[in-house]
């Protein structure tokens, strides 16, 4: 026999749903928020779509995405995936800190996650990477393949973060080659500078114009344009973020790639607040070898880079970083 007449049962029931906010009421999901250049960006945010298409395919569950288009949407985006209740809300890009640190404050019971950027909340896990060690690599293998002893790279926008990925590419092309000539340039200093493959297109052939014959992008989509000069020019690129050999093979030596699909998988099978930094020895970070770029890369000089990337992990080489070491200042 109950205890409490079923009357009582019922209202009980309804009163408990009523107090359910929307966010409670409804089955939690995550959510990604892109940043500027879309999620087929190939680059930084579709190496996070790829890690969220891997969570959804090995788990069967869905996920709400956003693709932000300018600057104004990040508080709203995030906000808005906040009051539908999902959780852990993944913003990719160093862009989108001060938004989500706003509504993580906000909402303190939502789980989020902030790519590249730091914010010191106990809902929020921050997820960094060691790139100046990855581009020490691919700085290493550019001066062993130049025929020039001159390498460059092209930034997209002049933040620090890119100015993390040219101090290591130039530290690791002058501790190989200690004669060799560096040049550098970055697109611009607007969000527009992650798409601007005329302008990288430029820069990549004032670059070679001066006698690089491998240059490095760390530019999103303007990227494209720097390889695309790159093949027309008959000289070397490097990708970035994703494995982008495909892009242009032949004249693609590597990629540098960042681990942020592997990041954006683990998190969302497992969110856990803090920092968190990949590095080489977490395989957050190394270059990338495929049916590509197999014939550019040579026995001897695969040997050499990974003996490279072996004494980093080891402790036995430091990589400065531009944004902790007061290193590289420019």
């Amino acid at each position: 026999m109950n205890a409490f007449p079923s009357f009582v049962i019922a209202a009980l029931t309804l009163f408990m749903a009523a107090a359910l906010t929307p966010a409670q009421a409804q089955t939690t999901q995550p959510a990604v928020i892109f940043d500027m250049g879309g999620k087929f960006d190939k680059s930084f945010n579709e190496s996070a779509y790829r890690g969220v298409e891997r969570w959804k395919q090995e788990s069967g569950k869905p996920y709400l995405e956003f693709e932000i288009s300018n600057d104004t949407q990040r508080v709203q985006a995030i906000r808005r995936m906040a009051e539908r209740g999902a959780s852990p809300i993944i913003s990719v890009g160093f862009a989108q800190a001060s938004a989500l640190e706003q509504v993580a404050k906000e909402f303190p019971k939502t789980h989020f996650v902030i790519i590249d950027g730091m914010v010191n909340l106990p809902n929020v896990q921050s997820l960094l990477f060691k790139e100046h060690e990855g581009s020490y690599l691919v700085g290493a293998m550019a001066v062993l393949s130049s025929k020039t002893g001159k390498v460059s790279f092209v930034g997209g926008m002049d933040i620090p973060l890119i100015r993390k990925f040219q101090c290591g590419f130039e530290q690791g092309a002058k501790a190989t080659n200690p004669k060799a000539e560096v040049f550098s340039n970055m697109t611009g200093t607007t969000s527009s500078s992650w798409n601007d493959p005329t302008r990288g297109s430029e820069l990549a052939k004032a670059q070679f114009a001066r006698g690089s014959d491998v240059v490095f992008a760390a530019a999103g989509g303007t990227g494209a344009g720097v390889y695309q000069a790159a093949k027309d020019a008959g000289r070397l690129a490097i990708g970035v973020d994703s494995n982008q050999n495909h892009l242009q093979p032949g004249t693609m030596l590597t990629s540098m790639v960042k681990r942020v699909d592997v990041a954006v998988f683990k998190v969302l099978k497992t969110w856990t607040p803090g920092v968190s930094n990949l590095g080489l020895k977490e395989d957050g970070v190394d270059y990338a070898m495929d049916q590509y770029n197999a014939k550019l890369v040579t026995p001897a000089l695969k040997a050499k880079v990974d003996a490279i990337k072996a004494d980093i992990i080891a402790g036995k080489i430091k990589v400065a970083d531009y944004m902790a070491d007061n290193a590289c200042k420019y």
